[in-house]
């Protein structure tokens, strides 16, 4: 970094701890680095975590205040019937996460507050619509309930996780294995990578490709991007002597970078982190034991070098807490959860300040809970930037909201009546009528029964729920 940004920087000393050993979560049954996506999931209310689960899929879901060792038998989130591959939460509900899998699904899990007795083994709902294993999952960052997933079948589903269905398909963008996949702030285009070494911009409701640059960085090896504040598009990749690389794009004119950085020599993936409200982009390279950290500006050489995180054990994965689940009043930043073999540590980044008044150049106000659109609107072409919300008193996360999904049922639809050609070849489709009809209402009247034995289970396990926190 120059001398002049040095000093005009109001991050030019952000020091990363980790935390102490009580505030870490320790024997956890951490699963093999399955796909790219052997990293933990954080909101500011839990922790999610893939872990193994006897040749299935499953991942387990921790209150971010219960630190220490976690109990052997404690409930998993269990459903998928292969390893899970990715889990996101939901931006708009705490209490969401999405996971996906090798077994092609997409399950979306309402979390409750307190914690079960069980395993959580029914989703709210299974998305069904890759013929191969699903390996990144997306939330759109201002639209309720819009999901996006990319899979082995190199397609792109975005869906509509309130009614089960799929808004757009985007099947013939790319001809190979889908690295990333980033949506800008307002959710209006996507920044993708791919195995062809093509880095696309692609405007998913027109389904078309608005930008594109081949071998932004000319390796062989997984290329990661992310949207900056700016619009410009950050990437990570490697060169052909296979040196990891940095780089920052615009897509207005992708045939030079504006900035282009090697590295070092490492094997290990450069998984960027990206804070929009301080311009900082944190690298997590898998298997390193680091965290390196820049500050993007406006001014030559546009990607600046700030500081190095150094710690002794290399991290497996890594997760990104939200700014708003950050603790303001000690100057963080940002926080990570590094994950390692059998535990997970959380790291924070702090900006040391002498006052212990809140600090507004710190924590300009950033992306809240509520939703700025709903689905159909952003379907029908609408956009809007997220909504805002201030960290001057904290974040207090609501309470528990229940995600509700009205899913359309093809056999509410009955078939249309065929015309009779005969008296004698009539009789057997009213028979099948009126065997169809039957089952029918048999499946309604099961629905009905199910729901109302899901309700007693819930009302049962709040009440458990308020016994529990009664005697504590």
């Amino acid at each position: 970094m120059s001398r002049r940004v040095v000093r005009q920087s109001k991050f030019r000393h952000v020091f990363g701890q980790a935390a102490k050993a009580d505030q870490a979560y320790e024997d956890i049954r951490v699963s093999k680095v399955t796909w790219d996506s052997s990293f933990c999931a954080v909101n500011p209310k839990f922790l999610a975590i893939i872990v193994e689960a006897g040749g299935g899929g499953a991942f387990i879901v921790l209150p971010l205040a219960k630190t220490g060792r976690v109990d052997k038998n404690y409930p998993l989130v269990t459903g998928h019937t292969a390893p899970v591959l990715d889990i996101d939460w939901c931006p708009h509900n705490d209490n969401v996460i999405a996971s996906a899998s090798d077994d092609t699904a997409i399950m979306v899990w309402q979390i409750p507050d307190y914690t079960p007795m069980r395993n959580i083994t029914e989703p709210i709902i299974t998305l069904e619509g890759h013929s191969k294993r699903v390996g990144i999952l997306s939330w759109h960052p201002t639209a309720r309930n819009v999901l996006l997933s990319a899979g082995g079948d190199n397609m792109i589903i975005i869906w509509n996780v309130g009614t089960g269905e799929v808004l757009l398909s985007l099947d013939d963008m790319h001809p190979d294995v889908i690295h990333s996949v980033c949506w800008n702030s307002n959710g209006s285009l996507l920044a993708t990578t791919c195995k062809d070494k093509i880095l696309r911009i692609i405007d998913p409701r027109k389904g078309q490709v608005v930008a594109e640059r081949f071998a932004a960085h000319e390796g062989m090896r997984p290329m990661r991007a992310v949207f900056t504040r700016q619009g410009h598009i950050f990437t990570t990749g490697f060169t052909r002597m296979s040196q990891r690389e940095l780089g920052l794009w615009d897509p207005n004119n992708f045939e030079e970078p504006v900035a282009l950085q090697e590295m070092d020599t490492s094997n290990g993936v450069l998984l960027p982190f990206y804070d929009p409200d301080s311009s900082i982009v944190y690298l997590c390279g898998k298997g390193d034991s680091s965290i390196r950290y820049f500050e993007i500006t406006d001014e030559p050489p546009f990607v600046h070098y700030l500081n190095t995180f150094s710690s002794k054990e290399p991290q497996r994965g890594m997760g990104f807490m939200p700014k708003r689940g950050l603790d303001v009043s000690k100057c963080e930043i940002a926080r990570f959860y590094k994950l390692h073999e059998r535990k997970c540590e959380p790291i924070i980044m702090t900006v040391p300040r002498k006052s212990d008044l809140f600090q507004d150049d710190l924590y300009p106000d950033t992306p809240g809970p509520e939703p700025a659109l709903e689905a159909d609107e952003w379907l029908s072409g609408q956009d809007a930037d997220p909504v805002l919300i201030s960290l001057r008193d904290g974040y207090v996360p609501p309470k528990h909201r229940e995600l509700r999904v009205t899913k359309r049922n093809i056999l509410d639809v009955r078939p249309p009546s065929v015309p009779r050609r005969s008296q004698s070849a009539s009789d057997a489709p009213l028979s099948q009528q009126h065997t169809l009809e039957t089952l029918l209402e048999e499946i309604k009247a099961l629905r009905e029964r199910v729901q109302a034995q899901e309700q007693r289970i819930t009302a049962l396990e709040n009440m458990l729920c308020e016994l529990v926190d009664g005697t504590d």
